[in-house]
């Protein structure tokens, strides 16, 4: 079976009419493209276009909310607006985010979940318990560091700069990818959370840090260089990291989802990439994990 199938393949593999399959391309319900001028479907997505259509027992699977959890981040905030999709946001940090998919309180999550491997996500989607029909779609990578006042008049260079220096550090709340990353980088340094001077309160967003910076009630904190900028406050490199969507494969054909997935392929997606800096979305919709 080839990977692009003919609309006379199409008909074979799906046991279809030929007139029900363009019947189905003219009211776009099915996937498919012309870019070689004629009718081509990639069997892959019509795979999983199947089984979004799946129904146990006579009844239909129930679909989340129209809401995206998870972990925030700025770029996809701009795209559910500007994508008109439709979608509800609820950022809780990528752990919570996860937790509310499993649970089908969200139709997909943001996260950018480094594991014990170094790589980001797979694991923590792979060990959801009850979940097997996740798919991990790239949103794109992202500069992650310390976001610091203009100028980095503290000279920070270094995460163990914070402990030695005896900074004010707001922290992310637990579960988040940035308390993740954190943890990794004080193992690397030979320091523990108790070596910090960490606020009372934790800041659930990266704007969060990037405000209790700008007030001046923390002198730095863990987010990306895109929030640095936007505040006017200098940006230390720490790590790149990839932020993905996670999602119930049989929510991708949705008609919200796909909007928002059409949109991130836009020459307006990729120049608000570039705007707001610190952002390669190369890959973007790329599919880095099927289960």
């Amino acid at each position: 079976m080839h990977e692009y199938l003919t609309t006379a393949e199409l008909c074979d593999y799906l046991r279809l009419k030929e007139r029900t399959i363009y019947d189905l391309v003219a009211r776009r319900a099915i996937p498919c493209s012309r870019a070689t001028g004629k009718l081509i479907f990639p069997r892959r997505l019509i795979d999983r276009w199947v089984e979004s259509h799946v129904e146990l027992a006579g009844e239909g699977l129930p679909l989340p909310p129209p809401i995206v959890a998870g972990s925030s981040d700025p770029l996809l905030e701009w795209a559910l607006r500007e994508s008109g999709c439709g979608l509800a946001t609820l950022f809780e940090g990528s752990g919570a985010g996860l937790k509310r998919l499993a649970a089908g309180e969200a139709v997909a999550t943001g996260m950018h979940l480094v594991g014990a491997d170094g790589k980001y996500n797979v694991g923590a989607v792979g060990a959801l318990a009850g979940v097997s029909d996740v798919v991990l779609l790239q949103w794109a990578w992202r500069e992650q560091g310390l976001v610091v006042k203009r100028g980095n008049p503290l000279g920070l260079a270094t995460v163990a700069d914070l402990a030695a220096k005896r900074l004010r550090v707001v922290l992310r709340q637990p579960g988040s990818g940035a308390e993740a990353l954190l943890e990794s980088l004080l193992a690397e340094a030979q320091l523990t959370r108790d070596m910090l001077d960490a606020l009372s309160h934790v800041a659930l967003t990266e704007t969060d840090v990037a405000l209790a910076i700008a007030d001046g009630g923390a002198d730095c904190g863990l987010a990306i260089g895109s929030v640095a900028r936007r505040f006017g406050l200098d940006f230390v490199f720490l790590r790149r990291e990839r932020f993905d969507i996670a999602l119930r494969r049989r929510s991708y054909f949705t008609p919200p989802l796909q909007r928002l997935f059409s949109f991130a392929r836009t020459d307006a997606f990729r120049a608000q990439a570039d705007a707001l800096g610190f952002y390669d979305v190369g890959g973007s919709g790329a599919v880095e994990f099927n289960a």
